[in-house]
């Protein structure tokens, strides 16, 4: 049986290794896996050392990790080497201590599903991702303090950050390899939302709208003669504002 984590035992303590994406094999219906996670967390004692390095998985499988890990009677310290996004992100909120390594990311999205069926039923699947959405920010405010409509709209955004940032805004304690030092509200901290960039680009584009080079075969063929638009500063054709918005939508796909 494949799974998605491993313990090593050294004299140091026990390590639990998280890589890759959480349930390879399904956690649906399948009594063995979760069991099988909670009979090695205890099998034995004292503290863990957690590393993450994972682009999330099943979100249900994340919370029974970070339920099992904050129920555990050890410390809990979590490291994330690389990655911890969307449900991984989850798991690292149950650390104690949550350390980071300088070149690693977090990030945070709502939750997605596939449905299938009427009306009905997608309004169904909604109200689940909605009260999904809800229980992944009890997690988050828990460990942050952050207003609940801020982590709300962080999610909303599809939010990453980098060590600095998740310290800063409390979603990490340290960065690893520091000397213990804390950035917390230095405004150092970078951080990346997809949906702002979006906006922060369409905002600009009215003011900004001339172009010597965007034109697509499909739209404006090259035997034909270009409505006539206003002249930029430069002299150009202005850019058909629409046409670049639908292109930007497309990233969200």
């Amino acid at each position: 049986m494949r799974k998605f984590w491993n313990w090593v035992k050294s004299e140091d303590g026990r390590t639990l290794y998280l890589d890759g994406p959480i349930a390879q094999e399904t956690w649906w219906g399948d009594e063995v896996t979760p069991k099988l996670f909670k009979d090695e967390l205890l099998a034995d004692s004292g503290p863990i050392t957690v590393w993450i390095n994972s682009p999330g998985g099943d979100v249900f499988a994340a919370a029974q990790i970070y339920t099992m890990l904050m129920e555990y009677s050890g410390a809990v310290t979590v490291k994330i080497d690389g990655i911890a996004a969307s449900a991984a992100s989850v798991i690292a909120m149950a650390g104690g201590e949550v350390l980071m390594s300088p070149v690693s990311m977090m990030m945070c999205h709502n939750p997605a599903t596939v449905a299938i069926g009427d009306g009905v039923e997608m309004l169904r699947a909604k109200a689940l991702l909605d009260e999904v959405k809800e229980s992944i920010i009890n997690a988050y405010q828990l460990r942050t303090d952050l207003p609940r409509s801020q982590l709300s709209e962080m999610m909303d955004a599809e939010t990453w950050m980098n060590a600095h940032k998740a310290v800063e805004l409390g979603f990490a304690d340290k960065v690893l390899f520091t000397g213990g030092e804390s950035p917390q509200n230095s405004g150092e901290g970078l951080i990346f939302s997809r949906s702002a960039v979006t906006n922060s680009l369409l905002r600009k584009l009215p003011q900004k709208r001339t172009s010597t080079s965007v034109g697509y075969p499909e739209e404006v063929p090259q035997n034909a003669n270009p409505r006539p638009a206003p002249a930029g500063a430069n002299g150009c054709n202005v850019t058909l504002l629409e046409s670049l918005e639908r292109r930007l939508n497309l990233l969200y796909h």
